[in-house]
C-alpha cells in the first residue's frame, strides 16, 4: 500500500501544477512593445550582426555562459538501466534543478535516440554552439568513456560525465582526510574496488593521480577479481588487471587498508571487515543500499572509518557537492574543457572545507552540537551554503592556470562576492529547515485534522519523517479522510468531545484549573472546557504529552492564539510574545515582525522584538541583519512615530552592541544595499544584505508580508511564534499543505532548540 501511495505521490509531483520539474523565466522587460521590439524584431539584429563579426560576443549578448545542456541517451539510468531517452527526462529534468539551486545554472535537458556512440557524438557537437557546457549524464560503460573523450577533445567548452566524475571527486576528498586520520599515505594502502563500471573506473583513476599505486589496487566485478589472464578485458579494466593470486573479494581484502564499493547491496561481510587492516577506510557507496550496513560495520569494528551515498548516515558521498560548483568556476571562467586539473582542485577544495572551522549556521542546520574534522565528517555537508565560494574559486584558478580558460577572473574578492549573492536565490533555507527536523522529529499535535488539507499535511510530516503527528478532532471524520488520502499508517487519534477520552479531560481539566482558578474558572467549567480541542492541545503540551502543536486552519488567529496565552504562557525571562514571518521571496530570505501579535508596540517592545527575531533567524541558521523599519530616515522626522523606532534601536545598541541592527530607515533603502551604503556609510547595516525587518506596528508587518506573499508569489513560512515557553504555533487561516508542513518542521526545530535549554 505505501509503494504504491509513495508511486503515487512521485507521479502527481511530475505531473501538477504543471508537468516536469523546470520552465524557461524571462531576465529582461517585456512589458511594453518598445521592449518587444527590442527584444526581437527589429532590435534583435544588432546583437545578431555583433556576434557574426566577433563570435565571442555570443557570451555578451545570450545566456550561453549560464546554459548547460544535460544530455544522456538513457541507457544507465540510476538503478533502471537502460529505460530509452524518454523514460529518462525526468531525471535529467532534476539534474536540471540541482544546477539551478545549488549553483545558479541554467539547464537545457536534452534526451537523445542515439546508442551509437558516433550518432551521439555528431548530434551533441551540432547543438553545442547554443551551450556553455555539457553535462553527460547515464551513459552506460563503456561507450560512456569514448563519449566524453571524444567531446572533451572536439569541443571548446567544458564537457563532464558526472557519473564517472562525480563520484571520482568527492570520494578521493574524503580519502585523503579518512588516510589523514589513519595516519596512512596514500601510496602504501592496499585498496579494493568492488565494481568496474564507469564510475569505479574514474575513481580510482582519480586516487591514482593523488598517488595511489597501481600494484597496490585490485579491483573486482561481477566475475570476481579482474586478473591479467582473463580474456575479452576493456581498455578500462585492463589497466587495472592484476597478477596476484587473488581470485574472490574475500581473498582481496585480507590485510587491505582500503575497501572502495560501487556494486551493489551486501557485498562485504563482517567477517570481510575484520579480515582488513587496522582503522580500515571502507566506502560503502552503492544506492540505496551500501555493500555492508552502516550499523553492521559500526557494530563489527570501532575503528572503521566509513562513508556511504546516504543522508541517514555521517560522510555521505553525494554528487551534489561536486557537479553544479565546478561548472560553476568553469562557465565563469570561459573554460574550453574541464581538465584533470580542475577536478583535482575540486578534490583539494572539498578536503580543506571539512578541516575549516564549521559555522555556527551549519551546525544548527543539521542539529550538531559541534561538527569537527574527524571520522564522522571528512567530507562536508551537502547543504553547507559555504561550498559555492569555496570549490567554484579554485576550480577557475585551476582552469587559468592550466591554460583553458578563455576570461580570467582578475578581481578575486568581487567573484567571491558574486558567488555569495546566489546564495539568496533559491530555496536551501527550506530544505535545511526540514533537514535539521529529520534528524530528531518531535510528537507534534494537528489540532484540526479532522479538515482534509491539516490531515494531508500530517500524512507529508509523518511520511518525510519531519515528525510524529497526533491527529485531534472528531475520530470517524478523521478515520474516514484517512481512508480516502490512503494514510493507513497506525497514528494517535484523540477526539476531546469522546467518552474515551473522560478520564484525560478530568487530569487535564484539574491542572487547567489550578492554572486559571484565581481568574475566576471553576472545577466544573474547566473540565467541561477540555471539550474543546485548543484547549485539550494546549493542556497536553503544558503536560508534555506532546512536544509541539499546530492549530488555526479553520478558526482566526485571535481565538486560537487566546488559550495557548493563557495555558502555555510565555518563557522564563521573557515579558513579550510575538511572531515572524520567514518570505522566501526571488532576492532570498526575509524576515519580517511582528506580524500577527502585537498591535502598537512601545520602543522597548519593538527592541525586544528585534532581539527575539534575531535569535530566530539564527535557529535558521543566518546571521541577522536588522534594519528597523519607518517612513523616516536616521532621525530626519520629529514625529513620534519615527521618534520610537529611533529609541528601540538606541536601546539595542546599548543592550546588544553586537547585534547587526540599524535605524529607523525606509525600506527601499534597507532593502537596497547600494543605495544604503552610499548614504549612511556610517552605519552598521553599511555594505551588507538586510534580511531581517522589523516593523513600527502591526499595520504595517501584516499588510506587507500579506502584499509580499501575493505580489511576488513568495512563499511564507509563518506566523512563527516567539516567546513561548512550549513549541507552539498558530497558523493562517486556510494555509496550504505546504505552508502546513513547513510550519511542522518549525515547529519540530523550536522543539529541539527547546529541549536543549532545559538540559
Amino acid at each position: 500500500m505505501k509503494k504504491n501511495r509513495d508511486r503515487q505521490k512521485a507521479l502527481v509531483y511530475h505531473a501538477k501544477p504543471s508537468p516536469g520539474k523546470i520552465e524557461i523565466v524571462p531576465t529582461t522587460k517585456y512589458n511594453s512593445q518598445r521592449d518587444l521590439s527590442l527584444a526581437y524584431s527589429p532590435g534583435v539584429a544588432y546583437p545578431c550582426l555583433e556576434i557574426k563579426e566577433n563570435r565571442n560576443d555570443v557570451y555578451k549578448y545570450t545566456s550561453k555562459g549560464n546554459l548547460v545542456a544535460v544530455i544522456t541517451n538513457g541507457t544507465a539510468v540510476l538503478g533502471l538501466g537502460d529505460i530509452g531517452p524518454e523514460a529518462s527526462k525526468p531525471v535529467m529534468e532534476g539534474k536540471a534543478l540541482l544546477f539551478k539551486i545549488f549553483a545558479g545554472i541554467d539547464v537545457f535537458d536534452i534526451e537523445i535516440n542515439a546508442k551509437d556512440p558516433d550518432t551521439f557524438v555528431e548530434t551533441v557537437k551540432n547543438i553545442s554552439p547554443t551551450f556553455g557546457g555539457i553535462n553527460l549524464e547515464d551513459i552506460k560503460a563503456p561507450e560512456a568513456f569514448e563519449i566524453e573523450k571524444r567531446l572533451s577533445n572536439e569541443l571548446d567548452i567544458p564537457v563532464m560525465h558526472d557519473d564517472q566524475h562525480g563520484t571520482a571527486i568527492i570520494s578521493a576528498a574524503a580519502l585523503l582526510n579518512a588516510l589523514e586520520i589513519a595516519n596512512k599515505k596514500i601510496e602504501n594502502v592496499k585498496t579494493v574496488v568492488c565494481g568496474a563500471g564507469a564510475a569505479a573506473i574514474s575513481c580510482t583513476k582519480m586516487y591514482k593521480a593523488f598517488g595511489m599505486q597501481s600494484e597496490n589496487i585490485i579491483m573486482t566485478d561481477s566475475k570476481g577479481v579482474i586478473r591479467t589472464d582473463r580474456e575479452n578485458l576493456s581498455a578500462e579494466k585492463k589497466e587495472f588487471a592484476t597478477k596476484k593470486n587473488v581470485r574472490t573479494l574475500e581473498q582481496a581484502l585480507k590485510k587491505a587498508d582500503v575497501f572502495i564499493g560501487l556494486s551493489k547491496a551486501n557485498m562485504m561481510t563482517s567477517k570481510m571487515l575484520l579480515s582488513m587492516s587496522k582503522n580500515p577506510i571502507v566506502f560503502a557507496m552503492a544506492n540505496p543500499n551500501p555493500e555492508i550496513r552502516y550499523t553492521l560495520a559500526m557494530k563489527t569494528r570501532d575503528d572503521v572509518i566509513m562513508a556511504t551515498g546516504r543522508s541517514d548516515h555521517p560522510n555521505q558521498v553525494n554528487n551534489v557537492l561536486g557537479f553544479p560548483f565546478i561548472f560553476r568556476g568553469a562557465l565563469d571562467v570561459r573554460a574550453t574543457k574541464i581538465n584533470k586539473e580542475m577536478k583535482m582542485a575540486a578534490v583539494k577544495a572539498l578536503a580543506s572545507l571539512a578541516k575549516e572551522t564549521v559555522p555556527e549556521f551549519v551546525n544548527i542546520a543539521y542539529d550538531k552540537t559541534k561538527l569537527t574534522f574527524g571520522k564522522n565528517y571528512i567530507i562536508p555537508k551537502p547543504f553547507d551554503p559555504r561550498l559555492i565560494t569555496k570549490i567554484p574559486p579554485e576550480v577557475a584558478k585551476a582552469a587559468m592556470k592550466s591554460g583553458v580558460a578563455q576570461e580570467p577572473i582578475e578581481c578575486w574578492e568581487k567573484y567571491q562576492e558574486k558567488l555569495h549573492n546566489r546564495l539568496g536565490n533559491d530555496k536551501k533555507i527550506v530544505r535545511l529547515l526540514l533537514n535539521r527536523a529529520k534528524e530528531n522529529p518531535k510528537k507534534i499535535i494537528f489540532a484540526e485534522a479532522d479538515h482534509l488539507d491539516v490531515l494531508k499535511a500530517a500524512q507529508i510530516v509523518f511520511e518525510e519523517g519531519i515528525g510524529h503527528p497526533i491527529l485531534m478532532g472528531d475520530e470517524d471524520v478523521i478515520e474516514d479522510l484517512k481512508v480516502q488520502i490512503e494514510f493507513d499508517e497506525k497514528v494517535p487519534v484523540i477526539d476531546p468531545k469522546s467518552s474515551d477520552q473522560h478520564k484525560n479531560r478530568e487530569v487535564y481539566g484539574k491542572k487547567y484549573w489550578e492554572l486559571r482558578r484565581r481568574k475566576g474558572v471553576t472545577l466544573f467549567e474547566a473540565i467541561n472546557k477540555m471539550k474543546q480541542r485548543n484547549t485539550y492541545a494546549a493542556m497536553m503540551l503544558y503536560c508534555n504529552d506532546a512536544d509541539a502543536l499546530i492549530s488555526g486552519y479553520s478558526r482566526s488567529y485571535p481565538v486560537t492564539v487566546k488559550p495557548m496565552l493563557e495555558i502555555i504562557g510565555k518563557a522564563q525571562g521573557v515579558n513579550k510574545v510575538a511572531t515572524t514571518n520567514l518570505m522566501i521571496t526571488n532576492r532570498g530570505p526575509i524576515f519580517l515582525s511582528d506580524t500577527s501579535i502585537n498591535i502598537d508596540p512601545s520602543a522597548k517592545d519593538l527592541a525586544i522584538i528585534a532581539k527575539m527575531t534575531a535569535d530566530t533567524v539564527k535557529m535558521f541558521g543566518m546571521e541577522p541583519n536588522i534594519a528597523m523599519l519607518s517612513y523616516s530616515n536616521f532621525g530626519s522626522s520629529s514625529h513620534t512615530m519615527a521618534l520610537k523606532v529611533n529609541q528601540a534601536v538606541r536601546y539595542l545598541h546599548r543592550n546588544f552592541p553586537n547585534l547587526s541592527v540599524d535605524g529607523e530607515v525606509q525600506s527601499d533603502f534597507a532593502l537596497n544595499k547600494e543605495m544604503f551604503k552610499n548614504k549612511f556609510s556610517y552605519s552598521k547595516l553599511s555594505g551588507k544584505n538586510v534580511n531581517t525587518l522589523i516593523f513600527p506596528n502591526l499595520d504595517a508587518a501584516n499588510i506587507n508580508y500579506k502584499l509580499i506573499k501575493e505580489l511576488d508569489e513568495a512563499m511564507s513560512i509563518g506566523p512563527i511564534m516567539m516567546g513561548m515557553s512550549k513549541a507552539v504555533h498558530v497558523i493562517q487561516l486556510g494555509a496550504s499543505v505546504d505552508e502546513m508542513v513547513n510550519m511542522s518542521a518549525v515547529a519540530v526545530v523550536d522543539a529541539q532548540k527547546k529541549s536543549k535549554l532545559k538540559k
